[in-house]
């Protein structure tokens, strides 16, 4: 879905400049997301007023009684399907007073009116940006981050797998291979959480910010271990402070699943990860846990004292993340460590007794085509991990590729059905079935990213962390709590700060925030 730059009537070459004109503010984030999905590389503003700009495609966004008008106009040197160079389409409001209907107090649902209104404009836009791309997407109008979740609630909802299937092709506009696999992967997700309490159990986000060294598109809260070191300890420090106080705070709750996640939990030194293992079992204790996971992470930052560190505690997932398994690739994109570190690494594990390894690998790094991808499945294949997570690249706007794009602009980035589906198929060959989805903003191709597992050797807390069905806790610089209301209709964020030296520093007020919100929701 890449579109070429384009040549103006001068001869300069630039991407595409787009325009949305919004009347008001509503769906603006929707609008937005639809339009950046089928001109990825467009430079997008999106507007409250006229102005006097250029754009090569100009979107204006109207309410007219009972409708949305969507107009467009395209400039004269904007290649395309057809000859009109403006046009409008229409998306109906709903005003039915029986929509979305209480049914105890028979008074119309103000989200569940909203809900269909947005799906409407949806569906008119992605209509009209068919007609004017001559493409479709493999999610259709969907842009949230949890299409399983949308499949997830139609079957609890009572409706069959083929009425959710038809659901989504005709109402969402979804292809049926991504149909399929948003259904499956429900339907595999109610199976592994079907003894999970959700009322009155939680898990437990413990976050480690630092790595080895920061990747080419990483924009999460991480910071390079060599500047920090010095403070390590003292980060630990803090962190166990928060795990105490809020070891209090969740007491008579059900703990179901702890992850250990970062960053690189295993840039902490033995007696580091001891000190907060010792803390979390101290205070949370560990009895009755559905799962434990400590992502491991980095090769480089893996060695076997960390790791005999770690099988002290009845942690019962790891996971060991080459992304690639091309060196050259691993070069470009910041990775510090060797294609022979990361065997060395999974070995390591294997030989201490860790029976459920993960790894992380990505798709549409820079240069690498099919070929490199099979690469990559074919030594994976040999190591016999027990799940594979397979990210489609998002490039975030904090990320180095994105800041420093003019430098990586000679590079291909390729994705495509048919790369997502080697993964697939090599997954199926290594004994694994899809478990989870989630998508993020700016994806190569419009994709997905997919986990794969086998039997019993699903990783439940990132269900629960996409299905957002019970509290999620998080702890550390950048820790982002999920506090679930009302059955899951609402969800609110309890944050802490990201920069580790704030975070040491205003520890207590981070504990302060956790304690007032938790409060309310108890």
């Amino acid at each position: 879905m890449h579109l070429p730059p384009l040549v103006t009537k001068r001869g300069i070459i630039h991407l595409y400049k787009i325009g949305i004109l919004f009347e008001n503010r509503e769906f603006e984030h929707d609008v937005y997301e639809l339009i950046k999905a089928f001109y990825p590389e467009a430079e997008i503003h999106t507007l409250y007023e006229d102005d006097e700009a250029e754009y090569d495609l100009r979107f204006r966004v109207e309410r007219e009684n009972d409708n949305y008008i969507i107009k467009y106009e395209r400039a004269e040197n904007l290649p395309n399907q057809e000859t009109e160079k403006k046009g409008a389409i229409t998306a109906e409001v709903i005003t039915d007073e029986t929509t979305g209907e209480n049914a105890e107090c028979g008074i119309k649902d103000a989200h569940a009116l909203r809900k269909e209104n947005k799906d409407s404009i949806k569906y008119a836009l992605y209509q009209l940006l068919v007609k004017l791309t001559g493409k479709t997407l493999p999610w259709g109008n969907l842009t949230g981050i949890r299409p399983a979740k949308l499949a997830m609630g139609m079957i609890e909802s009572g409706m069959k797998n083929t009425e959710v299937a038809q659901e989504m092709r005709e109402k969402y506009l979804v292809s049926p291979q991504k149909t399929a696999l948003a259904i499956t992967i429900a339907n595999r997700e109610r199976e592994i959480l079907k003894d999970i309490d959700y009322e009155n159990g939680y898990s437990l986000y413990i976050g480690i910010p630092f790595c080895p060294s920061i990747c080419l598109y990483c924009s999460f809260s991480s910071y390079p271990l060599k500047v920090w070191e010095k403070r390590t300890d003292e980060y630990v420090e803090a962190l166990c402070k928060e795990v105490r106080e809020t070891a209090l705070m969740m007491k008579g709750r059900k703990l179901d699943t702890i992850y250990i996640g970062g960053g690189t939990p295993t840039t902490l030194l033995p007696h580091q990860i001891r000190k907060l293992l010792d803390t979390v079992g101290e205070t949370f204790g560990f009895e009755g846990l559905a799962e434990f996971t400590v992502e491991a992470g980095r090769p480089d930052s893996i060695t076997r004292e960390k790791l005999e560190a770690i099988r002290e505690y009845p942690v019962t997932r790891i996971s060991v993340n080459p992304q690639t398994m091309n060196q050259e690739t691993l070069e470009i994109i910041g990775r510090k460590h060797t294609v022979d570190q990361t065997k060395e690494a999974f070995h390591l594990a294997r030989e201490l007794g860790f029976d459920n390894i993960n790894m992380d690998l990505i798709v549409g790094l820079p240069g690498e085509d099919i070929h490199m991808v099979e690469r990559t499945l074919e030594q994976v294949r040999e190591l016999a991990p027990d799940s594979i997570t397979v990210h489609s690249l998002a490039v975030k706007r904090a990320a180095r590729l994105n800041i420093f794009k003019e430098k990586y602009q000679e590079m291909s980035f390729e994705n495509n059905q048919e790369i997502m589906d080697l993964t697939m198929k090599t997954a199926y060959e290594m004994g694994m079935g899809p478990y989870y989805l989630y998508r993020q903003k700016n994806m190569k191709g419009n994709f997905e990213n997919v986990g794969y597992a086998k039997v019993d050797k699903a990783g439940i807390y990132n269900i629960l962390i996409m299905e957002e069905k019970q509290p999620i806790i998080a702890l550390g610089a950048g820790g982002s709590s999920k506090l679930v209301f009302d059955h899951g209709k609402r969800i609110e964020r309890v944050e802490n700060v990201k920069d580790v030296s704030n975070y040491i520093s205003r520890i207590d007020e981070m504990i302060e925030r956790k304690r007032k919100a938790i409060a309310i929701w108890l």
